[in-house]
């Protein structure tokens, strides 16, 4: 039922999307928000729509509650603020990083056809109860899309909010002349995908992230430079780890709200297997 996928969502929505959970219900001029999450990585709220009909656009209802939220960022941020006791301001959310997940029992080919854009801020996520009361969220992917939503859509609600929003790739940490940057990006993408075949690669604003679907914590972020790739390890600080060449920079606490966090700089093509040899020791730890 509709509604008890909404309460075990919620109930364990930082170990599902590691998110931070809002509000449900939540009420606003003629919509009716399902539930209201926030994201602490991109300090953007993220919107979640529990589906029993299948006969509803993603695209268009989608956009719909995008616009909302662009429209009455005030009420959003208030909303926040009295549900989390905290003073949370309009200039601390990335508003470009908002987004909207469906979640449903399935969905048709028609739907998942119509998520096949590379810009499209909403995703889909089928979820699967089994007999031996285990829940499965598994998200649906399109397939390697080129085309951006605001090429083939003349509906204005969709061009106004697409302009307000961005979806990062990997292309975008990438400028003209940082060849060498990309090729120890492409080694050491290829290397940690190797440690599990469960991690996955997500361009944010300022890093790519890799992590473990469907776990809360990056594995490591890459900060891409012109001519160095920066590894940064999470939940680790420089006394967690094996560093017999002394080769890891401590990055103080107060510098990042995720905790503990470690820094390892490649520059050339040979300092790759240590890269590695850190990463792993990150991995062995907390996710093998």
């Amino acid at each position: 039922m509709e509604r008890d996928l909404q309460t075990v969502t919620e109930s364990n929505l930082e170990t599902i999307f590691g998110l931070d959970f809002v509000s449900t219900e939540f009420a606003l001029h003629q919509f009716r928000i399902d539930t209201l999450a926030f994201d602490k990585e991109t300090n953007s709220f993220v919107i979640i729509e529990y589906k029993r009909d299948r006969s509803f656009s993603v695209v268009d209802q989608g956009y719909a509650y995008l616009a909302l939220m662009l429209n009455n960022k005030a009420d959003f941020i208030l909303e926040y603020n009295e549900s989390k006791k905290e003073n949370l301001r309009r200039e601390d959310v990335d508003w470009s990083q908002s987004r909207v997940l469906f979640l449903a029992n399935s969905f048709t080919a028609y739907q998942q056809n119509a998520i096949n854009f590379k810009d499209l801020p909403i995703e889909l996520w089928e979820v699967k109860k089994y007999n031996n009361k285990t829940v499965l969220y598994n998200r649906l992917k399109s397939e390697e899309a080129k085309e951006s939503i605001k090429t083939v859509s003349k509906n204005k609600t969709i061009q106004n909010v697409s302009r307000e929003l961005k979806t990062y790739s990997v292309e975008d940490h990438f400028k003209s002349g940082w060849e060498k940057s990309r090729e120890l990006y492409d080694e050491l993408d290829e290397r940690i995908s190797k440690l599990d075949s469960r991690i996955v690669k997500t361009a944010r604003q300022n890093y790519i992230a890799f992590k473990i679907e469907g776990l809360k914590w990056n594995l490591c972020d890459l900060h891409i430079y012109k001519s160095k790739v920066d590894i940064r390890m999470i939940r680790v600080d420089k006394e967690d780890l094996k560093d017999p060449e002394d080769k890891i920079i401590r990055i103080p606490w107060q510098e990042n709200r995720w905790g503990k966090h470690c820094s390892y700089i490649v520059k050339d093509v040979s300092d790759i297997d240590y890269g590695i040899f850190l990463v792993k020791q990150v991995y062995d730890q907390f996710y093998k």
